[in-house]
């Protein structure tokens, strides 16, 4: 797909700010005409400057995606929003899977059972389905013992918004939502007048079509992490055992997708009155197009679980959308590691990523009957999608405000997540359903703390070396909380890290890289801090400096 850069682009519907480079169809928008606008057809938009302009299917307002001239974007949005009958017109943004494919580790289709590698189900701190990492025993959703309360139910439809399902995998297929009246209806006919033709598992928006069949993968993934059958000899169990997996294809067969496109597939969902949406994809700018189709589906009582995004950047000043949507119905999910950390790669935020995942080295379905393993967000978010469908398995669909509170509030809070998500804590499936919450830690007092000079500091040479791995531990006795002040760094952004750590837990408590001066890390709770640098094989840069902490004693 060709696509054009913004930088820094102004939404000209709203005035919001977008810092980052967010990606649009050259010369397409969406414009929406105001409520109660009528007559206004598609040749009158092309007397306005459109040349062609295409009505989507969407049952509330009145949508169209306009193909104008590639070289004046910004000049057809202005022109559009200047008519009195125009609500709003946008750019149309791309939007990807939030999949990291250097981890991916394809296996051959077997009917052995795979279950042993589910880490995020059950881990028991050496089982990652790579061989890579030593793991934290129990850092995962607690799903066997959840499994003691529910395994899910059939009566629970979960639309899994991606590059399409493999249907006739033999994990998934007995888990497929099927649109009887299409099943067994006339091929090539509306047969229960939805509006859509032969849509027996869903619909490819993608390709505008009834067989939303996934040939790229990540869609089949996420869809097994959800629901892959148990006790079938096939495989991978999923987060349930029983669901109603309707694939809503609006991701290409490359993994990418249009905000137009993306607003049908949402509103197909909501007027099947889908119970979760899961959405392991993102990019592009804010577009009040995409708020308001989830706003519908929020409006039904509808979950919409979203990836935080792979860029390892703080979503509370760089939104990744639809993550960072303001909706209370999105659950925005960050990613964790078999060692119960945040994943490298993941996004976080303090105020705009809700709970942290499985994300790192998943094992699930892939179509052709095959398996493979994943990571990124796009892993954790139907995690958290499938411990939701078994909380309305449980006890029916509650509100999204009580949904929202609880599955935060139940979360497993640990050193890691602390603020880095608002939550600060993963998911936890089976304090979820007996709504079992764990005590949050005790903040420190902001005013006790003690500057205490190192009697070593911590510090690089200057330039640094290629491929280091340094690392010093320091105690402090009576302590009872211990944070790093970095009098200056400067070292090679996400590729080289200074990472502190708890020895008692080896839980990263926060990983700094970039630039900066004076800066105060987030704490340790005990009273010994571990620091340790990493660089890779390549660029080098001046280095760090650490010879001071600020401890807090009991």
């Amino acid at each position: 797909m060709f696509k054009t850069t913004l930088t820094a682009l102004a939404v000209f519907s709203t005035g919001m700010l977008t810092a980052h480079t967010a990606n649009y169809v050259p010369g397409e928008l969406i414009v929406k005409l105001k409520d109660g606008t009528k007559g206004f057809s598609a040749n009158q938009l092309q007397a306005f400057g459109a040349e062609k302009a295409e009505q989507l299917r969407v049952r509330s307002g009145n949508f169209f995606k306009i193909k104008t001239d590639q070289n004046s974007v910004r000049g057809s949005i202005a022109n559009f929003n200047s008519l009195p009958e125009v609500e709003y017109a946008e750019p149309n943004f791309i939007y990807s899977v939030v999949e990291l494919n250097p981890f991916d580790a394809l296996l051959n289709s077997t009917n052995d059972p795979k279950f042993n590698e589910l880490w995020g189900l059950e881990n028991t701190g050496d089982n990652d389905p790579t061989g890579m990492s030593d793991g934290v025993a129990g850092a995962d959703v607690d799903a066997v013992r959840a499994w003691d309360i529910s395994k899910g139910s059939r009566d629970v439809k979960i639309a899994v918004i991606d590059t399409g399902v493999d249907y006739n995998h033999p994990d998934l297929a007995a888990n497929m939502w099927t649109n009887e009246a299409e099943a067994n209806g006339e091929a090539g006919v509306d047969d229960d007048g939805n509006g859509f033709v032969d849509d027996i598992y869903g619909y490819d928006f993608a390709y505008n079509d009834g067989d939303p069949m996934d040939r790229q993968s990540h869609g089949t993934h996420c869809a097994g992490t959800i629901a892959a059958v148990h006790d079938n000899n096939e495989g991978v169990a999923g987060v349930m055992a029983e669901a109603q997996i309707v694939a809503v294809k609006f991701l290409s067969d490359s993994g990418s997708g249009t905000t137009a496109d993306a607003i049908e597939a949402i509103d197909y969902a909501t007027n099947l009155d889908v119970d979760i949406m899961s959405n392991s994809w993102g990019g592009g700018g804010f577009s009040q197009a995409l708020a308001d189709a989830i706003t519908r589906a929020e409006e039904k009582g509808i979950y919409f679980v979203a990836a935080a995004g792979n860029s390892a950047v703080n979503n509370d000043q760089r939104p990744h959308y639809p993550s960072s949507y303001a909706n209370e119905n999105i659950v925005a999910v960050a990613a964790h590691n078999i060692r119960d950390n945040l994943a490298s790669f993941s996004c976080y935020g303090a105020d705009s990523v809700d709970i942290a995942a499985p994300g790192r080295n998943t094992m699930s379905t892939i179509p052709d009957g095959g398996y493979a393993s994943k990571s990124g967000t796009s892993m954790a978010t139907p995690h958290v999608s499938g411990v939701l469908g078994l909380l309305v398995a449980h006890e029916g669909r509650v509100s999204v405000s009580e949904m929202k509170e609880r599955l935060l509030a139940t979360s497993d809070p640990a050193p890691a997540y602390r603020r880095k998500m608002v939550s600060g804590g993963r998911v936890n499936a089976y304090n979820l359903l007996t709504d079992t919450r764990p005590d949050r830690p005790e903040e420190p007092d902001p005013n006790a703390w003690v500057e205490v000079d190192l009697p070593e500091p911590f510090e690089s040479a200057h330039p640094y070396g290629n491929g280091e791995t340094v690392e010093q531990r320091y105690d402090f006795e009576g302590a009872k909380y211990v944070r790093v002040v970095i009098e200056k760094y400067d070292i090679e952004s996400r590729y080289d890290n200074l990472y502190v750590i708890n020895p008692d837990s080896s839980s990263v408590v926060e990983t700094v890289t970039g630039a900066g001066e004076n800066y105060k890390t987030d704490y340790v709770t005990g009273d010994s801090v571990l620091l340790r640098f990493n660089s890779d094989r390549s660029v080098t840069r001046w280095g760090y400096k650490v010879s001071k902490v600020e401890v807090i004693y009991e």
